[in-house]
């Protein structure tokens, strides 16, 4: 069978969508370059898959606390919404079994390369701090085994897929459905803060309950189809915001240029660092109020996770509403990092640990070594996907 996949050009999409999924990479990246400088950051020798990171440096920060903590609220969130947003367009395009092939090919594919090949080339350098040496076979063997095969950022891919084909298998029964309450969903486009209870309410639905059962944290999966089971709903909830919006049409949608909720983007922007400041001084008296005896946890633990998806909601609508309003033309620096975003979270991983691995004994301040790692894991990233991408193959898939 003789599968076409579809190329995807400036002509068929929205740039400024595409620059916000091309920022959301970069803060990807930068994320996980913050993770080795936390003051929370431990390492696990026995087992440096239980590490918070695989390379932690001695040097610590807790500005690195702060923006790590600010972008895992959000990020993967607005990063699945913003996935969600051209699938009903592509499915009345292909059809289910097209469209199904088609994120086989684009998504799954590079999972395994990347889960594979990817991970293997990114975790040498824990290996190492583990054990004292670089012994190639011991290695493989360790990771497949005593480390169970870490996923890494390909995570991401294979769960974007698992949403894909659900509503793909789902799309001849529910598809009139959500033509009609993407509909809704559009008119109120004037509303912003009705828009803002029913973000904030389907937030909240979505990630609460779940996480007080399976804790925050919570890791599970098979080999490399791990995911984090407090958070699956959420994103899922988040992924069908996108599909919702992009069911009507983004000139109609609540994202459109005419919306009110567009239009309010420095309050979103406000309202979003607003909010995350409340979170973070909520922290030590809701964790004196747990120290005292007769103390609620559920009431606790409720309050603290109503700001933290509020903080979600509020960072999220404020990201989209700033790109749209700064982007109302293409742009070469920024099409062209979004032409290259899904090469870049593919591979970033593998530079950001060597990267990391090579200044552990580097006498360099904290946010030198940040800045040397991000730049050229992103630069080298960026670069060499670039290049790849020139084989017509590989830019059909990425």
């Amino acid at each position: 069978m003789n599968i076409q996949i579809e190329k995807v050009t400036t002509q068929t999409r929205t740039p400024w969508i595409d620059y916000l999924r091309g920022f959301v990479t970069v803060l990807v990246v930068a994320h996980h370059t913050s993770l080795a400088y936390t003051t929370f950051a431990s390492f696990n020798k026995a087992a440096y898959i239980s590490s918070t990171h695989p390379v932690v440096d001695a040097m610590r920060w807790i500005g690195m606390d702060y923006f790590e903590d600010f972008n895992d609220i959000f990020f993967m969130s607005l990063m699945f919404l913003i996935s969600g947003i051209f699938v009903m367009s592509s499915l009345r395009k292909k059809g289910t079994g097209l469209f199904i092939a088609d994120r086989f090919y684009r998504l799954l594919i590079p999972f395994f390369i990347g889960v594979t090949l990817l991970m293997l080339m990114a975790h040498y350098p824990a290996y190492y701090l583990a054990h004292g040496n670089f012994n190639l076979k011991d290695y493989v063997i360790d990771f497949f085994t005593v480390e169970a095969w870490p996923v890494g950022p390909p995570w991401f891919i294979w769960v974007l897929f698992v949403f894909n084909v659900v509503l793909a298998l789902l799309y001849p029964f529910v598809g009139p459905f959500i033509n009609r309450l993407g509909e809704r969903l559009a008119n109120c486009a004037n509303r912003p803060l009705k828009v803002l209870f029913i973000w904030y309410l389907l937030t909240w639905i979505t990630y609460v309950p779940l996480m007080l059962w399976a804790g925050a944290g919570t890791w599970t999966g098979f080999g490399p189809f791990d995911f984090q089971v407090s958070r699956v709903l959420l994103y899922f909830g988040y992924f069908l915001i996108g599909v919702l919006v992009g069911s009507s049409g983004i000139d109609r949608s609540i994202f459109g240029n005419h919306s009110l909720l567009m239009k309010k983007w420095s309050l979103w922007g406000v309202a979003a660092i607003f909010t995350y400041v409340v979170l973070k001084l909520s922290e030590a008296p809701l964790k004196e109020m747990y120290a005292q005896k007769g103390s609620n946890p559920l009431l606790i633990a409720l309050i603290y996770r109503s700001i933290w998806t509020l903080s979600c909601t509020l960072s999220s609508i404020a990201l989209i509403s700033l790109f749209r309003k700064l982007f109302s033309h293409a742009n070469r620096f920024w099409q062209s990092l979004s032409e290259n975003a899904y090469g870049i979270y593919l591979i970033h991983y593998i530079f950001v640990i060597w990267c990391q691995f090579l200044l552990l004994e580097a006498g360099l301040p904290v946010v030198i070594k940040f800045s040397i790692s991000f730049v050229v894991s992103l630069g080298a990233s960026w670069s060499l996907i670039y290049l790849i991408r020139k084989i017509k193959m590989v830019a059909r898939i990425l």
